[in-house]
């Protein structure tokens, strides 16, 4: 559909997606959940659709680079819809109503609102057409702090991948998990393999390593029962910022029994109990375990009612298909204009990191690396110069001008 024309509810689109191909923008992570489940979807739904690299920092000499080369993306492709999962400033706010001007509607998938909103979304929510949260609790807040574009969505499972449960007895796992290593995670593991419960761990920071994205699916299906931890990747592990997270519709969605601890409002996508099961502390992890493992017909019944559940309500489809009506109904065309490039060049010039600016990061290297090593200290430093950005200047750290972005651009 060209972007001249008129829109209706079930019209075709171009679709530029921005995101990262690989978690992190780190190939040793794995696949990126967003490029394997969003890109595809987006085409089932017989959208055109197309991809701009935002994570890696291996194709662009800084993040000015990074946003000319959007903008020369926007301009070749002349999107209808610019889709963004962005992780921190990698596209700045003036690159956002740049394209916003040209035409297109923006819209930001945010991930980790539990424990990112004041530092991110809160600052930039009002910059997009549609911010998605998958938090249903936050989005009162986003609405008390005047960010009306907030929309509430979910993850959900790929329906190219989706697969229909296997008989217990066939398993191969008795228990897996999938995901990285962090927080607490070892430690619970550690107390099922100390009650003698066989557990099978893949993802980073476990000697086996992350598996793509099929693998996983595999891995899913072959374990009488799947775990999950609703954790998110700070470490928190208090019930206040636990997340509903994409495990939660590809373990059922691919065939697995999901048993995950508890989060907010996941009574509002299963019934518990019946389609998928809880558990709250490490106790109740492993007397689940035990009681599903003594059970292979209630295991097989729950597997077999969660995935109904997600090939019916779950699917990216569908989630993206609900997005795309939303943004349609809310928002009118607006008149298709060219790139401002004289607006991006004044910004460029901001962006620029002077003397002063690099004696700065030098100091907070230097300090880093004393506490946390050479590897480790100029992503700490980074982080260091990030959190006391957003809370003095705000908005401002997620612009060309914003000093993180000057600073820290391969590790950020």
């Amino acid at each position: 559909m060209s972007r001249h024309g008129g829109l209706g509810r079930r019209d075709v689109m171009k679709i530029l997606c921005v995101l990262g191909e690989h978690a992190y923008g780190d190939p040793a992570r794995g696949d990126g959940p967003e490029y394997v489940n969003f890109l595809p979807s987006f085409r089932r739904l017989e959208h055109h659709v197309s991809f701009f690299e935002s994570l890696s920092r291996k194709p662009y000499g800084d993040f000015s680079s990074l946003n000319r080369s959007l903008l020369q993306r926007v301009e070749e492709t002349s999107p209808d819809v610019v889709f963004c999962v962005l992780m921190q400033y990698e596209v700045w706010i003036e690159t956002v109503r740049i394209i916003r001007n040209s035409g297109a509607w923006v819209i930001n998938w945010s991930t980790d609102d539990s424990w990112k909103y004041p530092m991110f979304s809160k600052l930039i929510g009002s910059e997009f057409d549609l911010f998605v949260t998958t938090y249903p609790q936050m989005v009162e807040r986003y609405y008390q702090d005047g960010i009306n574009s907030v929309c509430l969505s979910q993850w959900a499972a790929n329906a190219d991948a989706l697969m229909s449960p296997l008989p217990a007895s066939t398993c191969r796992y008795p228990v897996s998990f999938v995901g990285a290593a962090y927080g607490n995670r070892r430690a619970m593991i550690a107390r099922l393999r100390h009650e003698g419960i066989e557990v099978a761990c893949f993802g980073h920071g476990w000697p086996e390593g992350p598996v793509e994205t099929k693998r996983m699916a595999e891995i899913f299906r072959e374990s009488r029962i799947s775990l999950n931890f609703s954790d998110g990747a700070h470490g928190r592990s208090d019930s206040a910022s636990r997340q509903i997270k994409a495990r939660i519709f590809e373990v059922p969605g691919y065939g697995g029994c999901l048993l995950t601890e508890k989060a907010p409002n996941l009574d509002r996508y299963f019934h518990i109990g019946e389609e998928v099961l809880t558990f709250e502390g490490a106790d109740e992890m492993v007397e689940q375990v035990k009681s599903l493992l003594s059970r292979p017909e209630r295991r097989d019944e729950i597997a077999r009612r969660g995935f109904d559940r997600v090939r019916r309500d779950h699917t990216y489809e569908r989630r993206l298909d609900e997005l795309l009506r939303e943004l349609t109904q809310r928002i009118p065309r607006r008149c298709t204009l060219p790139v401002d490039w004289a607006t991006f060049r004044a910004a460029e010039q901001s962006h620029h990191t002077g003397l002063a600016l690099r004696m700065i990061r030098s100091l907070l290297v230097f300090v880093a690396s004393l506490v946390w090593g050479k590897s480790r200290g100029p992503r700490a430093a980074r982080r260091m110069a990030f959190e006391v950005s957003w809370r003095l200047r705000g908005t401002w750290t997620y612009g060309a001008a914003g000093w993180p972005g000057r600073m820290f651009y391969r590790e950020s």
